[in-house]
């Protein structure tokens, strides 16, 4: 017995070892951490438990057969964050540059079947060349293996990828269609086609960075939802993330311990200009909402004009929309909208109440944006509010214009409460340009157009561009003074906690993608 176990502590030794010491060197010396460690600083110590650290591929071609490392460029298992359980596959760049085979892929397969069956959140940490080419098909059957666990997956446990080195070609798939994709700077990229490919294509130069690194996805894309100085930034956000998530969409997120006092939060009142058309920042609203440093923005860099993201409110778990003036004058557009929808739709899977603060002057004019398809990509933003059925509450801090009052979450599309601030201005358009519209002829025929139209524009805004026409039809549920906010989310909140919705019986509704 003595012998057996020793030589099964040999075989451990050397799966432990990836593909040796050379290589890990390399791989500290790119600034990364190997596979091993990175499963061992985002899991619970000691809470790490294994599964096939023995694997070996079957590949006897191409030289294969003398190439054997035990787990096969991936660990995967299980372990707490928290003290919650979760799923993890880390890809090992320093056996064959953590590149996909068919026993690879299994590896994966077997923890997300797991993670199902059980109802857990599985954690990806990818760091991959691709597929391995000596396995041809083989290699490519097995991502789409994973590809499809990813869309059963989708909307029953929660799926984060971190994208910790490469990931090209058919790869990028299975992260696109997880929840949230994390990125590294520096160290991290994603494409489809890479930049030989391209050159060879388009005869465009370009860098791997250029093409799909971090910054590329954080700003231009949106393709990556988060993005980390390092290695170690990164799992402390995916941990961070992870907080505001329940285990499955059959709970609800943990709460953290609170006790309620007051509430009140004076700052609220100096935030909003007396000018409507000066611009102020939505994170300060934000902040004097929610509980102190709880906050944690999605694609905090890509469409920036609308700000989306996890925070808490009296201990619970929240998600946050709002329009932020700072940007584009907070109007929606192709990207933002898409952002919101995403968002707004990954909420209501996984049960986390929603918190709209809306301030929109419409929609983004303009043919670049008419024929990028803003009526397709508006369309998503209002059908993920309209199915959503966890509880909706929005809060109209200043504009709520035409179109987009209807889209961000108003009353119509099923809102549960909706209140509004005295500042508010809620009308088909501004006063200026619906008194050009409505009283063109007496301006045009007046001695002073000028005073005319000022004299007009005043008189619209004082019938419509206020909340109070919109809270006499029961629109607006309440005018509530800026200080009062919060205390009145969080009764409104734990009033809807119990909110039980049911939609139409179907197979699934015919999104506008």
């Amino acid at each position: 017995m003595e012998d057996k176990i020793k030589a099964l502590n040999e075989r451990l030794q050397n799966a432990y070892l990836g593909g040796g010491e050379k290589r890990i060197e390399k791989q500290h010396n790119n600034k990364k951490l190997t596979a091993r460690e990175r499963v061992n600083y985002l899991l619970d110590e000691g809470s790490f438990e294994e599964i096939g650290v023995l694997v070996t591929h079957r590949t006897k071609d191409f030289g294969m057969a003398n190439q054997q490392y035990y787990g096969d460029g991936v660990i995967t298992g299980y372990g707490t964050i928290a003290g919650r359980l979760i799923y993890v596959f880390a890809q090992d760049f320093t056996v064959f540059g953590g590149s996909l085979s068919e026993t690879h892929a299994e590896k994966i397969c077997k923890v997300m079947d797991l993670a199902m069956k059980v109802g857990a959140p599985i954690i990806g940490l990818n760091d991959s060349g691709g597929a391995r080419i000596q396995e041809g098909v083989r290699s490519l059957g097995g991502y789409a293996d994973i590809f499809y666990r990813n869309v059963q997956a989708s909307g029953v446990i929660p799926q984060i990828s971190a994208i910790m080195g490469p990931c090209a070609g058919g790869a990028v798939y299975s992260p696109a269609m997880t929840d949230f994709t994390m990125m590294v700077q520096d160290t991290s990229y994603m494409f489809v086609t890479g930049p030989n490919v391209v050159k060879t294509v388009t005869n465009e130069e370009v860098t791997s960075e250029e093409l799909g690194g971090a910054s590329t996805h954080s700003t231009k894309s949106g393709v990556a939802h988060v993005t980390s100085v390092n290695d170690i930034a990164s799992l402390e956000d995916v941990k961070q993330l992870l907080s505001y998530m329940p285990q499955n969409n059959k709970e609800k997120p943990r709460a953290l311990p609170y006790e309620l006092g007051e509430e009140l939060r004076d700052n609220l009142s100096a935030i909003i200009p007396d000018n409507s058309n000066k611009p102020y920042d939505m994170h300060e609203v934000i902040k004097g909402i929610i509980d102190e440093d709880s906050f944690f923005e999605i694609h905090k860099d890509f469409a920036e004009n609308i700000i989306v993201g996890f925070a808490r409110l009296a201990g619970e778990s929240v998600g946050i929309v709002a329009n932020q003036p700072m940007y584009l004058a907070g109007v929606l557009d192709v990207n933002s909208s898409t952002k919101a929808a995403r968002f707004v739709r990954f909420c209501d899977a996984f049960n986390i109440p929603l918190l709209v603060l809306e301030d929109v002057p419409g929609f983004l004019p303009g043919t670049d944006q008419e024929w990028n398809g803003i009526i397709v990509h508006g369309a998503k933003l209002l059908y993920a509010f309209s199915e959503a059925t966890v509880p909706r509450v929005t809060v109209i801090t200043r504009k709520a214009y035409g179109g987009a009052y209807d889209v961000m979450n108003s009353k119509h599309i099923g809102a549960d409460m909706n209140f509004a601030w005295p500042c508010a201005e809620i009308a088909v358009m501004g006063a200026k340009g619906a008194a050009e519209i409505i009283f063109k002829k007496s301006i045009a025929a007046a001695e002073n157009p000028e005073e005319k139209w000022l004299e007009k524009e005043a008189e619209y805004a004082e019938l419509f561009a206020n909340p109070y026409s919109a809270a006499e039809r029961g629109f607006v549920d309440e005018v509530i003074l800026p200080k009062d906010t919060r205390r009145k989310l969080i009764k409104a909140f734990a009033m809807l906690k119990n909110k039980d919705t049911k939609l139409p019986q179907k197979k699934h509704g015919n999104m506008p993608l």
